[in-house]
């Protein structure tokens, strides 16, 4: 498979649909069209880095339609707008939604592979932090009940004898979980110990 961005293209006018794949072809993309919403959605983009780039105007379902529907169906792909038609109102609920840009037809080539790699860049943070928060959710997982308690614990700021006299155990039981606990979460203070929790908190928000 291609390491290339994957850059799904949705117009209903064909020329300009083959237009905008063979120029974003030659800027190094890996590409796939689309002539409406329906297209895409019989043909879901795979979980490959990449973005979208929509026609505001679609028979159909339109590209906002589109865009509001893409995250219930687990698509996370970055999305950029063109229209023929300058719309203010639109432009602003795109972006409110989440657009990276939205751009004019006809529109500069150099405009268009900006947004492109803008897109592209935001879809590789948006996977790098899903990666992160995954690894972080497992090594939580990993913990045990009492191993769990005692990070609470030490993130609260307590001493060691403090917490084994809260969990009714003994210190050198303490030591052993956090000692474990530590390892799992591969944290060596408790103060990241305390950013952990922090990112957690995050996650769960």
């Amino acid at each position: 498979m291609s390491n290339a961005a994957l850059i799904h293209v949705v117009d209903d006018d064909a020329s300009q649909r083959t237009a905008l794949l063979r120029l974003l072809g030659a800027a190094g993309f890996d590409t796939r069209g689309y002539a409406c919403t329906g297209e895409l959605l019989l043909h879901p983009p795979q979980d490959r880095p990449g973005c979208l780039l929509l026609d505001m105007h679609l028979p159909g379902p339109s590209g906002l339609e589109l865009q509001a529907a893409l995250q219930p169906l687990g698509i996370r792909l970055p999305v950029v707008f063109l229209t023929g038609y300058a719309d203010v109102t639109s432009s602003v609920q795109a972006m409110k939604a989440g657009a990276v840009d939205f751009l004019a037809k006809p529109v500069q080539r150099d405009l268009l592979l900006d947004a492109i790699e803008r897109a592209v860049a935001r879809d590789a943070a948006q996977r790098a932090e899903r990666q992160e928060a995954s690894r972080l959710r497992a090594c939580f997982g990993a913990l045990t009940p009492r191993e769990r308690d005692v990070f609470d614990q030490v993130v609260a700021g307590m001493l060691n004898k403090q917490i084994a006299y809260s969990l009714g155990i003994a210190e050198r039981t303490v030591k052993m979980q956090r000692a474990q606990m530590m390892k799992k979460l591969n944290a060596s203070s408790a103060a990241e110990l305390g950013a952990l929790a922090e990112r957690l908190s995050r996650l769960s928000d």
